[in-house]
């Protein structure tokens, strides 16, 4: 996710029920864990495309565990 999150970073995610476009979030796709991508889309169904932070689509995700609310301790993303 660089140059929003540097390559090492400590992040600390929060499970919640309301995931939003711009989201960072920790995600499962085709059965493997994907952290720190960006929700690009949101279908009617709820499911959640996530991306690369180049653009690049990385699937529908099967699972979000959490948003990333903190990296190195900082406060990061929305603040709700």
């Amino acid at each position: 996710m660089i140059p929003l999150i540097a390559s090492g970073s400590k992040l600390t995610f929060r499970k919640t029920d309301d995931y939003e476009v711009g989201d960072v979030v920790l995600s499962r796709v085709r059965g493997r864990f994907i952290d720190a991508h960006k929700i690009i889309k949101i279908d009617a169904q709820g499911r959640c495309m996530i991306a690369n932070n180049k653009g690049r689509e990385n699937g529908w995700a099967s699972q979000i565990y959490g948003r990333v609310i903190a990296v190195n301790g900082e406060p990061f993303g929305r603040s709700t």
